[in-house]
This record gives C-alpha cells, sequence and structure tokens, in this order.
C-alpha cells in the first residue's frame, strides 16, 4: 500500500464535470428527505428540523412566546439558515446515495428478460422465462446465450463474459469439480461451447440481485461503532438543550433579553451538526468505495470491521506467491551427472500437461535433454492424491516417476525392493532451505536427482507486509508445504508466523485461536472447504470465482478474484474509520471556536466586561448570532466531498494517527471558524445597519 488514499478508492465529488445529473438528483432526493419520519433517525439533525419550525412561525409572530425584541426579518433569516442547514445535511446523504443508485441502475439493466432452456427430469427441454427457474433445476447454456441465473456448473466447459459483473473484458474458462471457476451468474454471457448447471438461488435471491440491492444502500444498517457515534452525539445535544434553556432563566435575573430564535441559534451552533449532517454520508460512502474497487459489501458492519482486524490469515499460493511453482534447479545425486537428470526429468514430465510440468520440461530442454520419438507411444501416468507422484511408462518398459520425496522413496522400495540413497534427504532439504519445493525423481528403482520447485513472491508483498506491521496487524500464512519450505518463503514475504502442511480445518483453529486472544481476524478463500473458516472469521473475502458455498459464507466478495486484495480492503475499512474519527474531531472543535464567537456578542452589550471575551471583535449581537449560525450551515457541503472521498491514509501506528487527527483536524477545527465566522461578520454587519 502507498502512502496516499486507498487504491481504486478515489471517488467524484460534486461540481465536478460529469456529475451534474447526480447533483441535480441528490437535490431533489434532499428536498424529499424533510419528512418527519426520514429527520428522526438523526437525532441531531432532527432537533435542528424541529427548531427551524419554531423560529418559522416566530416569523409570522415574535411574540408568539412572549415579548420579543427580535424583528420578523430577524426570525426569518435564521429560519432560512437552519433549512440549508438541515439541507445541505440531507443533500450529503442523498449525494452518497446517489452514486451508488447509479451503480446499481447500470447493474439493472445487466438483467434482461430471457428464456433458459430447462432439462427436465427425463432430460427433455423446455423452453421457460428466467423467473420461472427455481432453486434445483438443471440449464443448459449455449455459445452466445446469456446465462439466466446464478448456478453451479454440472456438465462442460465453456468461456464466459463475465465484465458485466467484474468489470474485466476477458473471458473466464469455467468448468464443473473445481474450487474456482465452477460457477456461474446471472446476466453473464457465454462465448463458446456449452453449459449445464444446476441453478442455486430463487428469483429475487441471485447474487446480482444482491449486488443492486448493497450498492444501492437500501435498508443500510448502521454498525456498531455508527450506533455508539450517534448515542453520544444525542446525549451531547440533549445536554446542550438542558444547558441553553437554563440560559433564559439566568439572563431574566441579570435584566438581559435573550429572543427565543437567538436561543435556537445558539443551540444549532454549539450542537455537533457538522458531524451529525455527515455521519450517514461518511458509513454509505465506505460501502461504495469498496464497491469500486470491486469487492462486494455484505454490510457496512463488514467495511468497518476491516478497518478494526488485527490478524491477516493468507494462503501462500497464489496469494502470497504468484501460484504456478517453477522449475528452477535439477540436484544429481552421486552416482549421475546433470545431464541425466535432465533427461529423465524430460521423460517423466512428457505427458504433464500442468504448468508445473511444462516448467520442468523447458528447464529440462535448456540443460541439453532432448525428445526421444518412442516416448510417443509411451504410456501417461497421471498424478494423483493417493500416489503424489506421475511420470511416464516408457515403451522399452522403464518407468520414470517423479513426485514428493517421501513418496518416490516409498515407490522405489515398494515396487523394486531398491535402497534409497541416504543422499537424497540431505539434497531434498538443501532445496526446501532455499524456499523451494524438492521433488523426487526416479529411473525404475534408482533414486537420481532432486527437482527444485520454486514459488516466486509476487512484487511488493514485503512492503505490505511490513506496512501492515505498522499498523500493528499481524499477519500469518497458511501452506501445504513442508515446515522448512514454509519458514523461508515466510522470511522472504516478511509475514509475522506460518503454519505449514495445514488443513482446512487448521485454519479455522487459528482463526479461533486469535479470536481467543481478543484479535478481529480476517482471512480469504474460494473453496468449499474454505466456507467454514470464511464464516469464523470476522472478516471474509470470498473470491467471486470461487465455490457459491464460499461465497455464501464470506461477508466480502472480490469481483476480481485476486486474494491480495485482502491486504487493501483492511485499507478501506481504516480509511472509514479515520475518516469518522477526524471530522467528529473536527466538529466538536468547531463547537469551541463557536462558543467563543456567540457567547461574548450575546452579553457584551448588558455586560461590558465580557466585551473583553469578544476576541473576534464581531460587530453586533445579531451579526455574531448570525455570522456563526451561517458558517455552521456552510461548512457542511464543504466537507461532503472530504466525507464522500474519505480522509487521506496514511499506514501508521493508532497513535500516530490519532496526533495527526488531533493537529490537522482537531487545530484545524478551532482555526477554521474563527476565520470563517470574522469574515461572514465583515460582510454581513454592513447590511443589517
Amino acid at each position: 500500500m502507498s502512502e496516499t488514499a486507498v487504491p481504486g478508492a478515489a471517488v467524484s465529488t460534486p461540481g465536478r464535470p460529469g456529475n451534474a445529473h447526480l447533483v441535480r438528483q441528490a437535490t431533489v432526493e434532499s428536498l424529499k428527505k424533510f419528512r418527519l419520519a426520514v429527520q428522526i433517525r438523526n437525532p441531531v439533525m432532527f432537533i435542528v428540523w424541529l427548531s427551524m419550525f419554531v423560529t418559522l412561525a416566530l416569523t409570522f409572530d415574535p411574540d408568539l412566546f412572549g415579548k420579543s425584541t427580535a424583528s420578523a426579518a430577524y426570525n426569518g433569516l435564521v429560519t432560512v439558515i437552519l433549512f440549508f442547514t438541515v439541507w445541505f445535511a440531507n443533500f450529503a446523504e442523498a449525494l452518497a446515495e446517489g452514486r451508488g443508485k447509479a451503480q446499481a441502475d447500470t447493474l439493472r439493466q445487466t438483467k434482461t428478460d430471457v428464456t433458459a432452456r430447462r432439462i427436465g427430469p427425463g432430460g427433455a427441454i423446455e423452453v421457460v422465462a428466467a423467473g420461472a427457474l427455481r432453486k434445483g433445476d438443471r440449464v443448459r447454456v449455449e455459445r452466445g446465450d446469456i446465462i439466466p441465473t446464478d448456478g453451479e456448473i454440472l456438465e462442460g466447459i465453456a468461456s464466459v463474459d463475465e465484465s458485466a459483473i467484474t468489470g474485466e473484458s476477458a473471458p473466464v474458462l469455467k468448468e464443473p469439480g473445481s474450487d474456482t471457476s465452477s460457477t456461474v451468474t446471472g446476466g453473464t454471457r457465454i462465448l463458446s461451447d456449452w453449459l449445464v448447471f444446476k441453478v442455486s438461488a430463487d428469483p429475487g435471491h441471485t447474487f446480482l440481485d444482491r449486488m443492486i440491492h448493497l450498492v444501492e444502500g437500501a435498508k443500510r444498517q448502521k454498525t456498531p461503532n455508527e450506533i455508539a457515534l450517534t448515542v453520544l452525539l444525542a446525549v451531547l445535544s440533549l445536554i446542550f438543550v438542558v444547558v441553553v434553556a437554563t440560559l433564559k432563566p439566568l439572563a431574566a435575573f441579570l435584566h438581559i433579553h435573550l429572543d427565543v430564535a437567538t436561543l435556537i441559534a445558539l443551540l444549532v451552533a454549539l450542537m455537533p451538526t457538522t458531524i451529525g449532517a455527515l455521519l450517514s454520508a461518511i458509513g454509505i460512502a465506505g460501502i461504495d468505495r469498496a464497491t469500486r474497487f470491486n469487492v462486494l459489501a455484505m454490510s457496512g458492519r463488514a467495511v468497518e470491521a476491516a478497518g478494526d482486524v488485527q490478524t491477516l490469515i493468507l494462503d501462500k499460493t497464489g496469494t502470497i506467491t504468484m501460484g504456478n511453482r517453477q522449475a528452477t534447479e535439477f540436484v544429481a545425486l552421486p552416482g549421475h551427472s546433470a545431464s541425466e537428470v535432465a533427461a529423465v526429468a524430460l521423460a517423466a514430465s512428457w505427458y504433464d500437461t500442468t504448468p508445473e510440468g511444462r516448467s520442468i520440461v523447458a528447464l529440462a530442454v535448456t540443460q541439453g535433454a532432448k525428445h526421444d520419438p518412442a516416448w510417443d507411444t509411451a504410456q501417461a501416468v497421471e498424478f494423483s492424491a493417493e500416489t503424489r507422484m506421475s511420470g511416464t511408462n516408457l515403451s522399452d518398459g522403464r518407468k520414470a516417476r517423479k513426485g514428493a520425496v517421501a513418496a518416490v522413496a516409498r515407490y522405489v522400495q515398494d515396487g523394486f525392493k531398491a535402497v534409497v540413497p541416504p543422499e537424497l534427504k540431505d539434497a531434498a532439504e538443501l532445496v526446501a532451505r532455499q524456499g523451494a519445493t524438492p521433488l523426487a525423481l526416479a529411473l525404475d528403482g534408482d533414486v537420481i536427482g532432486v527437482i527444485a520447485l520454486a514459488d516466486v513472491l509476487k512484487p511488493g508483498m514485503r512492503e505490505r507486509f511490513a506496512h501492515m506491521r505498522g499498523l500493528g496487524i499481524k499477519t500469518i500464512m497458511v501452506t501445504g508445504d513442508n515446515p522448512i519450505t514454509a519458514r523461508v518463503i515466510a522470511e522472504q514475504a516478511g509475514v509475522d508466523d506460518f503454519v505449514a502442511e495445514a488443513k482446512p480445518e487448521d485454519k479455522i483453529r487459528v482463526i479461533r485461536s486469535e479470536q481467543a486472544r481478543g484479535r478481529l481476524v480476517a482471512m480469504t478463500g474460494d473453496g468449499t472447504n474454505d466456507a467454514p473458516a470464511l464464516a469464523q472469521a470476522d472478516v471474509g473475502l470470498a473470491m467471486h470465482s470461487g465455490t457459491v458455498p464460499a461465497k455464501e459464507a464470506a461477508n466480502m466478495i472480490d469481483l476480481d478474484s485476486d486474494p491480495t486484495k485482502l491486504i487493501d480492503v483492511v485499507a478501506i475499512g481504516k480509511q472509514l474509520l479515520i475518516t469518522r474519527g477526524a471530522l467528529t474531531t473536527f466538529s466538536i472543535a468547531n463547537d469551541v471556536a463557536k462558543y467563543f464567537a456567540m457567547l461574548p456578542a450575546m452579553f457584551m452589550l448588558a455586560l461590558p466586561g465580557v466585551s473583553e471575551l469578544n476576541v473576534m471583535h464581531l460587530a453586533t449581537p445579531e451579526s455574531a448570532v448570525l455570522s456563526a449560525l451561517i458558517f455552521n450551515a456552510i461548512i457542511i457541503p464543504f466537507l461532503i466531498p472530504l466525507a464522500l472521498r474519505g480522509v487521506r491514509f496514511q499506514p501508521a501506528t493508532a497513535n500516530a494517527m490519532l496526533a495527526r487527527n488531533v493537529v490537522i483536524y482537531g487545530l484545524g477545527g478551532l482555526i477554521v471558524p474563527f476565520l470563517g465566522i470574522k469574515i461572514i461578520d465583515l460582510i454581513l454587519s454592513p447590511l443589517l445597519r
């Protein structure tokens, strides 16, 4: 991660070209949000909303609550400012929702009314509408068809265009029986061949339906931290209501007349209206940033939890390393030459079409090994989990094998009653200490050498893990490699810990162990065997190419199917928390500045000694009140771009981030109101004479 804003999280802000439609739409929606049912959900803005109606009544009858010196124009001006305060808060929320709705509209265009070839119990094909499909139905799709709904592939192999969902134009090869690319998504298009799949979701519950619902922000549930902050803001607002209410009798005792509109203006200015107005928009924007980064968060709680994660559990293969191991070296055992090892390796791998097998062939050829035409009539021996070997039965009766060291050693002992050379163990350990996986190579009962398969680290992984460590996040690598190889890879990558020779159940054990220490855990997965661990983790990121159980168990889905994105998801979550904390700090600091602006000005005519506290030298009590109230309103739209874009995220410790927020947003929240209120007072005071 760089020390810039989260990659992929850059968003457009109001006023930029191309956003005119969103701004117009948000303007209309913000006016609709003046309803009681909407306003009552936000305690801070609800008080402002109620105050607006009180001052509106005072505009028509200034003496409604007793004799008043305030004019109808003054009361009306306060009402207008309160109206804009609520409107700006509504606009911030509507704009955040509008961006999600725009994405939802794009996704809806993907949903077209298509027909499907449903396979009946007897194998007969029936053409039905996509909406008639139910979970468990079998469907056949062919080249050019739009896949009508979600499903798990049963038969066939085909290329599928998933750009409508993932944004990636390259087709994806789909086939049954694997933990990746064995599912299809409704709305995508089949480009070649055919597939038969079993429907995995009823209408209205497909992956595309869930995406539309989530990016719209419909029925968004507040996260625990957001609820806690809302309660805190409500309590602070009630405290200010009590404080301002006591000013009226106190002022009467001192023979000072305070109008109701002025007291309301003081209350609104002192309440944490800035963060109260932006709180909802910050939460919606957090989910939106994840979506724009091609990560579908099942709730705001998932994004927020990502920001609090303290332990990352990552698979080695495909996450920390490139995934496809490459042959890098042949090690000859005593009594055998390098050229002999290369020749046998070529023979044993001639029919191996895996990336590892092709890399062995390529290395053998570069070292002078040549193809024997007799191999064309040889018999291929496929790899199996039971034998842990593969190879070739040559036409002259010899058998070339390569595979796990222990498996090959057992093969020559049991099959040929041969003695395994003691140097095999030393050669295997030498390869393992270099961070590679050793494969033993045998011709009949003679073990002749070791092949080194190296899994290359992905670029920048060490730096990423260093950033995680700087944030206080522990990283654990899970791998099926032997402990020696796992330790070398762990040291090269810079992870904090590793689990070697891991089975699926080991992931759950590690997660529960970390959670027992009070730590929040995140992990990635794509297979059915990952589903229990994804469900157990506080943040489970499933690959879109993975199985249905994995995607259902997770609370986030990566549409790009990039396991390393978990690291960036943590950054997105932290940016959400930092943004909320920074704007809360700014809002509270604002209140302190507005206190020094309004209270001295309100009492300075009746109590001359108080005028010394009027450090801003505001012209009149009326201009001081109105200036503070106007600043309180206009600061909200100025902060909307920051709330939607997010505060700049830099990897640092919690103490460092706190110090940075206090300096920038705490000190800034004190200075900016002083300057802003003074400038507004200079503009406003001549107009009030």
